[in-house]
């Protein structure tokens, strides 16, 4: 696979399976996250294909929501990332037709409101967001009753095309 410079290990792989989906994925994403640095920019962009941001995005999405909700994904820097890519329709094509939906609902509300909330603000803005953005509250509360659920519908596409994720070496 000559575009894709992500090569994971299938040793790695194999142990990670025994270990739970999120350990399975994270293998990929630890590659991703090597290959660039832990920087998106327009240089590190260009090192991974659009399943492996996708996969990428997930990482990033399931890990600020679930720490701080919405909020803390954009004020952190992946509204972009996360509602200005074909993320959602990715979503969609893994099989998580309702977690795409969710993310859809979710850029509705960024998509009005991006400036406000991507501004530089001090600890007490930030929280206050907290309570003016309370129509995040739902699509948070339903992306973290169902996350094992998709997170594992992202496992199963993941598996099941591997070599759109990365090329894996004996």
């Amino acid at each position: 696979m000559e575009e894709n410079k992500i090569v994971v290990a299938d040793s790695a792989l194999r142990e990670s399976a025994g270990k739970g989906m999120d350990a399975f994925l994270q293998v990929f994403v630890d590659e991703y996250l090597q290959a660039t640095g832990g920087e998106l920019n327009a240089e590190t962009m260009a090192l991974l294909n659009g399943w492996q941001h996708t996969l990428l995005g997930y990482h990033f999405f399931r890990q600020e929501v679930l720490d701080g909700g919405f909020v803390q994904l954009i004020q952190n820097g992946y509204g972009p990332y996360i509602f200005g890519n074909p993320f959602a329709k990715a979503m969609r094509l893994m099989g998580a037709k309702d977690f795409s939906r969710l993310v859809y609902d979710a850029k509705k509300i960024y998509d009005e409101h991006r400036a406000d909330l991507e501004k530089e603000c001090t600890d007490d803005e930030f929280m206050a967001m907290y309570e003016q953005y309370e129509a995040f509250d739902d699509l948070e509360d339903e992306f973290m009753e169902n996350e094992e659920e998709i997170t594992e519908q992202i496992a199963r596409y993941v598996d099941e095309h591997v070599e759109d994720f990365a090329e894996i070496r004996k």
